[in-house]
């Protein structure tokens, strides 16, 4: 509608309402099933205020719909019974716990996800979620109605620039992968301004983070993958080779440090250089932090972008779909180019557009990271580093003799996380899934599996484990070795196929399984006093998602209904 907002604006502020101002002349309005008769005439008296308009008081809704009848829903819906099961909060607070006595999660033992750091979010980072003063800030709300926040998100920028060694940070990104394509576009933005828009070959070594290659193509380049040696590192000289090859086209180098085989390489600023004297940018993934902070950090690498997520290095609880933060702190050359956003302006000089829809991003979450790096302090900070890759090592020493370690260090040594070889227990009939399987009985969630390669198992501990657990863990992978060592590729009905074992199978009446039952639910001592219970048992793994399955009800469905 036409106004002039420069009347309504202040009139409105007083009442404590925030229109959209879309212009000079233009003002909108977004109102939800929330809103009151109260809060509409609320609205409409800031118009008879700013306007000396005749005031007319809302006394009821109009209930009628504007939906065409043909598109108006006549089925009925939500009669599944977990919608009219549950009428009381006590029977939903018992529903729920019933849910969660289904997941075997941190709240229970060790979650060691290699790449996915799965580490502890206190209590203390958690707390100011929970208050709407935080909570229901409007992401567009005027600046000057959210200093809080800015004063909160300006920090934590500043402290993520201080741990990257760069220059600038932006917060919009949502995600990991999202930060991935945020930095790979202001790279781009950087070659277009200089007069390289030409620039679009991006390498990425084969040991780089999973997702790297789809990020590079949404930003517009073109994929070059470099090989690796049989150590897991950089093969330096192919690197070399393509990068020379296609110096006048050169945009990127993408590559995560430490690598995704959990090893440092040693020839990383030879890596960075390279890229340099061939006219590229360096984005380092981020999703290996957990290794760097206090130590080193992507500026001293020679990089000159990466992506933090503060999803896993930084303390935000990760899964479940979300809230993801995967910022990105970039080289002075590459400030002026952070995304903008449409109706808040944040960046640089020369920004790209919005990332996201929000010009903070997740700005709630961000609230978590930032305690937990305040509350940390750099001491802190550093020593959780060095605990991640003390626990990494000392497990693998641990694990020493019983699975191989595929990659280390030229000391011998992993990073904050290593990839267990699974690989020779296909002799023995057993595959790396049985061994993921089989693990939910001794109470623990399975490492990552088959990534970045397949047949192995990628661990990572994090620092916020005790000896304790770790020792736990260790304890039931040498247990599970063993078994392992006791079946034979022409008996499939040994214990490890035949994991998990639900409770429903301990309990039947009949067990003609070939091992005890203890044996199967409680292999360990530790598992008697904390069991967990696996819910089901197995499905058919990636079968689904390899072979395309009609879910329609079977023929003689219809011909039923004909007769």
């Amino acid at each position: 509608m036409k106004t002039e907002v420069s009347k309504l604006r202040p009139v409105a502020e007083k009442k404590e309402i925030n229109f959209n101002y879309i212009d000079a002349d233009s003002v909108s309005i977004s109102i939800n099933e929330t809103v009151t008769l109260d809060d509409l005439n609320n609205i409409v008296s800031c118009f008879v205020e700013a306007f000396n308009l005749q005031n007319t008081n809302i006394t009821a809704l109009d209930t009628d719909t504007i939906i065409p009848t043909n598109l108006e829903r006549n089925t009925s819906f939500l009669e599944n019974d977990i919608f009219n099961t549950y009428q009381s909060e006590t029977d939903m607070m018992r529903y729920i716990k019933k849910l969660e006595r289904k997941d075997l999660a941190l709240n229970h033992s060790m979650i060691s996800l290699g790449s996915c750091t799965m580490k502890l979010n206190a209590a203390s980072e958690m707390l100011p979620l929970s208050n709407p003063q935080w909570g229901n800030i409007h992401p567009f709300a005027p600046l000057d109605q959210a200093q809080g926040y800015q004063e909160m998100l300006q920090n934590l920028e500043k402290q993520l620039n201080v741990v990257t060694g760069f220059a600038g940070t932006s917060l919009q990104p949502n995600s990991g992968a999202q930060g991935e394509f945020a930095g790979l576009m202001v790279i781009r933005a950087y070659h277009a301004a200089n007069g390289n828009s030409n620039r679009n070959i991006c390498l990425i070594p084969s040991s780089a983070h999973g997702t790297n290659p789809a990020s590079a193509v949404m930003a517009g380049m073109k994929v070059v993958v470099t090989k690796t040696d049989d150590k897991g590192n950089i093969d330096v000289e192919d690197l070399r080779a393509k990068a020379t090859l296609h110096k006048d086209n050169l945009a990127a180098l993408m590559v995560t440090y430490p690598s995704t085989h959990g090893v440092f390489e040693k020839a990383i600023k030879e890596i960075t250089q390279i890229i340099h004297d061939n006219g590229g940018q360096v984005y380092m993934d981020g999703a290996n932090m957990n290794a760097q902070v206090g130590l080193t950090n992507p500026a001293a690498i020679g990089a000159d972008v990466c992506h933090l997520n503060l999803h896993k290095t930084f303390a935000i609880p990760h899964g479940g779909g979300g809230p993801g933060v995967g910022p990105i702190c970039v080289a002075p050359q590459l400030v002026p180019f952070l995304p903008t956003n449409p109706i808040i302006e944040t960046g640089g000089a020369s920004a790209i557009t919005s990332i996201s829809a929000a010009p903070w991003g997740s700005a709630l979450a961000c609230l978590i990271s930032y305690g937990y790096i305040t509350m940390l302090g750099s001491e802190g900070l550093t020593n959780a580093t060095k605990i991640a890759i003390l626990n990494a090592n000392y497990m693998k020493e641990r694990l020493q003799g019983h699975f191989a370690t595929l990659y280390t260090g030229e000391m011998g040594r992993a990073a904050h996380e290593m990839i267990l070889d699974c690989r020779e227990f296909k002799q023995n009939g057993i595959e790396v899934v049985d061994i993921a399987k089989r693990l939910m009985d001794y109470g623990f969630h399975a490492p990552t599996v088959s990534f970045p390669v397949a047949g192995t198992m990628m661990v990572e501990p994090t620092e916020s484990e005790s000896i304790a657990e770790l020792d736990r863990f260790c304890d039931a992978m040498i247990a599970i070795r063993k078994e392992i060592d006791n079946t034979t590729k022409d008996d499939a009905n040994n214990i490890l196929k035949n994991a998990p074992h639900t409770q429903e199978m301990l309990t039947a009446d009949e067990w003609d399984l070939p091992y005890s039952r203890k044996e199967a639910a409680f292999p360990l001592a530790y598992t008697r006093e904390n069991k967990f219970w696996p819910a089901v048992r197995r499905v058919d793994d990636a079968y689904g998602d390899r072979n395309l399955i009609c879910s329609c009800n079977p023929i003689e469905d219809y011909v039923e209904a004909e007769v």
